[in-house]
């Protein structure tokens, strides 16, 4: 299991969970978080998400074809490794959310 702190403006949203046995991600907002939703698609009114393969919103968030190319070749990240690639680009994504490694 891998998880991630995630950002919206600098402030912690919640935790995104890659449960990597049953191949399911989580998403879980922070009960005291009173920012804007990380998506309008995951609203803040529900905490809890869960999606059976990578997200569409943390999906968009990454590199595709040459940059995608180097940043695999770079970091030794496998192609399928989504989130991975997510955790080594959190501090530089596109737009206002950020997202951290969380290490138990």
């Amino acid at each position: 299991m891998r998880k991630a702190n995630v950002y919206m403006h600098g402030i912690l949203a919640g935790i995104f969970t890659e449960e990597i046995r049953s191949q399911k991600y989580f998403f879980v907002y922070e009960n005291d978080y009173q920012g804007p939703p990380i998506s309008h698609t995951m609203p803040t009114n529900k905490k809890n998400y869960s999606f059976d393969q990578f997200p569409p919103l943390f999906d968009g968030l990454l590199p595709e074809g040459a940059q995608l190319e180097a940043l695999l070749k770079l970091e030794k990240l496998d192609h399928d490794d989504c989130f991975g690639q997510l955790i080594v680009l959190g501090s530089d994504l596109l737009g206002a959310i950020t997202v951290e490694e969380l290490h138990d």
